[in-house]
């Protein structure tokens, strides 16, 4: 009798704990669920349509959201009578839980998708630098491990849509797209910095401050936000500094090579000139300030399952970047 009663007590307590994990996984499930349906609500900007696309009652929707900002202690939902649209906390929280969904999502097709062999046609775009310097030298690789993945680069420093025009992968430095059909993944952030050639250095001497910018020759980028403006902080201490370039080129190729010959300080994303540093040829101008920094995203269309081929070469360049540390090189 002890002996039996032993066994039933034990598996009362193993009941219980069962019991109280599976409470556990509920409250997780209904978490993700809350989340999931605030994103699709500013995806579609209407709870009744986010209700219908993901299967749900429009009471339930509500309930989801409503009890998302309850445990959150903020509105991330504002109504009117005749629209809603997201608060300034519930746009960041929203760009946020995209881009933990679309992990998830590639989680689950990395599980799924191993027995599937990766074919077909990867267009993948970027600016001409970034395709010299980290396209280009992961394609070997890549292409051997998958030799069924015909890959297409499309060099160009403008943003093509991405939807439009059959891109599979788009690097892009702006933080948001504009369509919600698209996924950003942040890849790195970079410096953008001042350097010019020993030689120039030795002609034209060192500027000190920012305002001696104006008495030297500079190479800038045209299609930079500010093309004429040089925001740079030290510090607590910030300061505007207007320039009228001597060169400006749509492509930092340009001005890398022009610094290089000694024409003038180039104002570029540390990751282009970063070897050129390294090896002397290009020297750092006011490198205690600092301009606005750019972060390197990458941009897919957003669907419920990502291709292979894309989740592939995405996995592939950020593994690229986690081996050689590049953003704390280039920050």
């Amino acid at each position: 009798m002890l002996g039996n009663k032993y066994i039933f007590t034990k598996r009362g307590k193993t009941g219980q704990k069962m019991q109280s994990l599976l409470q556990k996984l509920g409250k997780s499930m209904n978490q993700l669920r809350e989340i999931e349906l605030f994103v699709q609500v500013g995806n579609v900007g209407s709870i009744s349509k986010a209700a219908e696309q993901l299967e749900i009652s429009i009471s339930a929707a509500s309930r989801y959201l409503v009890a998302l900002e309850t445990r959150l202690g903020v509105q991330l939902v504002r109504r009117t009578t005749r629209r809603l649209f997201l608060t300034e906390a519930g746009a960041e929280f929203h760009q946020r839980c995209k881009g933990i969904l679309g992990d998830l999502r590639e989680a689950e097709d990395t599980v799924t998708e191993t027995a599937i062999k990766p074919t077909g046609t990867l267009r993948v775009t970027a600016s001409l630098s970034f395709c010299l310097l980290h396209i280009t030298p992961l394609l070997p690789e890549f292409s051997q491990r998958y030799p069924e993945i015909q890959v297409e680069v499309i060099a160009a420093n403008r943003y093509y849509d991405i939807i439009e025009n059959g891109i599979d992968v788009a690097i892009r430095t702006r933080q948001v797209e504009a369509d919600s059909n698209i996924t950003i993944r942040r890849l790195a952030e970079t410096r953008r910095i001042l350097a010019a050639a020993p030689s120039y250095i030795e002609k034209f001497g060192t500027p000190v401050l920012p305002p001696d910018l104006k008495h030297h020759h500079i190479l800038n980028y045209a299609l930079a936000n500010t093309p004429n403006e040089l925001p740079l902080k030290r510090g607590k201490e910030s300061i505007v500094t207007k320039i009228r370039p001597l060169l400006e080129a749509n492509d930092g190729q340009i001005l890398r090579h022009a610094a290089i010959a000694g024409m003038g300080i180039l104002v570029q994303p540390k990751y282009i000139v970063y070897d050129d540093l390294v090896a002397g040829r290009l020297v750092p101008v006011l490198d205690d300030w600092d301009l606005p920094r750019l972060t390197i995203n990458i941009a897919f269309q957003t669907r419920a399952h990502l291709p292979a081929k894309a989740r592939l070469f995405i996995d592939a360049l950020v593994e690229r970047f986690r081996i050689n540390d590049f953003e704390r090189l280039w920050c």
